[in-house]
C-alpha cells in the first residue's frame, strides 16, 4: 500500500471522532437540559409559594377605605410662574424638635411674660384653661351627621360668624391618608354663630374640605377642597349670597390651607404635587379604586407614606384666584409637608402637619 493510499484511508477517520463519541455528547446535553427544568421548577414553585398568600390575604383581608372612581383634567404645566426652582430651601426652621405638626399659625400680637415661645406638648393633658369656652361640641350631630374631622376655621372682624370645615363624617386627623385616598364625599363648610348658637351648613358633598379663609372684605368664604385640587367660593353677604362656584380649579398640586397676602390675594400651601410633565401617583391612583384598596390591605399609613413625594409648594394667588408666584422645595429638605402660609412682617412662616418644626422665609430673598 502506497503513503498516498494510506491518507486516503485515514481521512474518513476523522469525522468519526467529533460524531461518534460512544454517546458522550448526547448525555452532556440531557444534563444540561435537566439542570434548566430543575431551574424553572424552583423557580416556579418559589413564585407560587409568594402569590398564592399574597392571593389568599387579599381575597381574605378587608381594606380599611372604600374608594370612588374620581377623575382629574390633566394638571397645569410647570412653566412660567409655575416652574420649578427651590426657593423654599431658602428657610430656616424653627425651635426644631421642640414641636410636633405645628399645622396652623396665627398672630395674636401678644407674648407671653418673658416673651418667649408658649409651647403646648398635650392640650388634652397638660394645661388647665381658665378663659376657655367651649362653643360647640363635637359630639353634637349637625343635621344628622357627626362631625369626626373639625378642620380649620375663620372668624368674622365683629366675631359673630365662625365658618369651618368639617373634613369628615367617618375619619378623624390620624386617618388623613385614608380620607385622601378614598375620596369620600362626606365633608361639609359650616357657619357657626356665637350669638344664636345656630349651625348651618353651606356646603356639603366635599372631598376633604379642608383650609378655609373669609376674603377681606367678608363678602365670601374659600374652602380648599383637598382630594380635588381645587378651591371652591361660597358667597356669605351681598347679591350673591347664598351661591357658590370654583375659585381656583385643576391646581399644580393638592391644597390645604389658605391665608391673606399681603397683596391682597391669598397664600396657599402643598405638600404633594401633580407634575406636568411628570408623573403623578395620586392622579393616577383616582380612576383605579381597586388598586387602592389592594394598597391598604397589605400597608399601613405609615409605610405608604414613604411612597408619598415629599415636594412642597405654596402658590401665591390673586384676589381673583390668578397664579401670582410658586416657591418650591422639590425634595422636601428644607420645608416638607408642609400645610400652611402665614405672612407676617416680610416673612412668611410655614406650617407642617408632620414636621417636629416651624420654618421662616424672608420675603426678600424669593
Amino acid at each position: 500500500m502506497s503513503e498516498a493510499d494510506g491518507l486516503r484511508q485515514r481521512r474518513p477517520l476523522r469525522p468519526q471522532v467529533v460524531t461518534d463519541d460512544d454517546g458522550q455528547a448526547p448525555e452532556a446535553k440531557d444534563g444540561s437540559s435537566f439542570s434548566g427544568r430543575v431551574f424553572r421548577v424552583t423557580f416556579l414553585m418559589l413564585a407560587v409559594s409568594l402569590t398564592v398568600p399574597l392571593l389568599g390575604a387579599m381575597m381574605l383581608l378587608e381594606s380599611p377605605i372604600d374608594p370612588q372612581p374620581v377623575s382629574f383634567k390633566e394638571p397645569p404645566l410647570l412653566l412660567g410662574v409655575l416652574h420649578p426652582n427651590t426657593k423654599l430651601q431658602q428657610a430656616e426652621r424653627l425651635f426644631e424638635n421642640q414641636l410636633i405638626g405645628p399645622e396652623s399659625i396665627a398672630h395674636i400680637g401678644g407674648k407671653s411674660e418673658l416673651g418667649k415661645l408658649v409651647v403646648i406638648p398635650d392640650i388634652r393633658r397638660n394645661v388647665t384653661f381658665t378663659m376657655m369656652k367651649l362653643l360647640l361640641s363635637s359630639e353634637t350631630p349637625i343635621e344628622g351627621k357627626k362631625m369626626s374631622f373639625v378642620n380649620d376655621l375663620t372668624v368674622t372682624q365683629d366675631g359673630r360668624k365662625i365658618y369651618f370645615t368639617d373634613s369628615s363624617s367617618k375619619w378623624q386627623r390620624r386617618d388623613y391618608l385614608l380620607l385622601v385616598m378614598e375620596g369620600t364625599d362626606d365633608g361639609r363648610l359650616l357657619e357657626y354663630d356665637t350669638v344664636t348658637r345656630e349651625v348651618k351648613v353651606l356646603l356639603d358633598q366635599l372631598r376633604f374640605p379642608n383650609g378655609v379663609q373669609l376674603s377681606p372684605a367678608e363678602d365670601f368664604v374659600l374652602v380648599a377642597e383637598t382630594t380635588m385640587a381645587r378651591i371652591r367660593r361660597f358667597y356669605v353677604s351681598g347679591l350673591m349670597k347664598g351661591g357658590a362656584d370654583l375659585f381656583v380649579e385643576n391646581m399644580p398640586g393638592f391644597p390645604d390651607n389658605i391665608r391673606p397676602s399681603s397683596s391682597g390675594g391669598y397664600w396657599v400651601g402643598m405638600s404633594t404635587i401633580r407634575p406636568n410633565p411628570g408623573f403623578s401617583m395620586l392622579d393616577f391612583l383616582s380612576e383605579r379604586p381597586w388598586i387602592k384598596r389592594m394598597i391598604f390591605k397589605l400597608f399601613s399609613q405609615e409605610t405608604v407614606m414613604k411612597f408619598v413625594p415629599r415636594y412642597s409648594l405654596v402658590l401665591e394667588l390673586s384676589d381673583s384666584g390668578a397664579f401670582r408666584r410658586s416657591l418650591h422645595d422639590p425634595d422636601g429638605l428644607v420645608v416638607p409637608y408642609i400645610s400652611e402660609v402665614h405672612e407676617h412682617d416680610g416673612y412668611l412662616y410655614l406650617g407642617s402637619f408632620r414636621s417636629p418644626f416651624l420654618c421662616r422665609l424672608s420675603l426678600q430673598s424669593v
